[in-house]
This record gives C-alpha cells, sequence and structure tokens, in this order.
C-alpha cells in the first residue's frame, strides 16, 4: 500500500497537538513562562481553551490521516 505525503503530514499533525494539549494538561504555565505574557492573569482559562482547540485539532488530523488511510486500502 502506499500512502501519500497527505497521510503523513495529517498523522504528524495529529501527533503533535495531541502532545501540546497533553503537555498543557501536565504543564499548565508553559504558555506564560516560554512568551513571557499572562493573558488570562493566573486564573487558567487560555490553558484550557488551549488543550480544547488542541484536543479538536488532534481528533480531526487523526480522522482525516484516518480516512486517506481507507481510502488506499
Amino acid at each position: 500500500m502506499d500512502l501519500r505525503k497527505r497521510f503523513w503530514i495529517e498523522s504528524a499533525m495529529a501527533g503533535v497537538t495531541g502532545l501540546l494539549s497533553a503537555a498543557t494538561v501536565a504543564w499548565h504555565d508553559w504558555i506564560e513562562i516560554i512568551f513571557g505574557v499572562d493573558p488570562d492573569h493566573g486564573n487558567g482559562a487560555l490553558e484550557w481553551l488551549f488543550v480544547a482547540a488542541m484536543a479538536a485539532a488532534a481528533v480531526s488530523f487523526a480522522a482525516l490521516a484516518r480516512a486517506e488511510w481507507r481510502a488506499r486500502a
């Protein structure tokens, strides 16, 4: 089975966004440390928004990669 480059990109993006989501849950203040700003003033709303967005992106990329996989099978 010859998978297109698109499958590998979608799979990689699913992995990266999934890891970012999990990393934010485990290490919630990395945004403030790396960027030096605290836009939510310490209440954690930005982090939970980021977790939700990255988790949704991971699921979306995984679904796209699965569709590509099934189209080639």
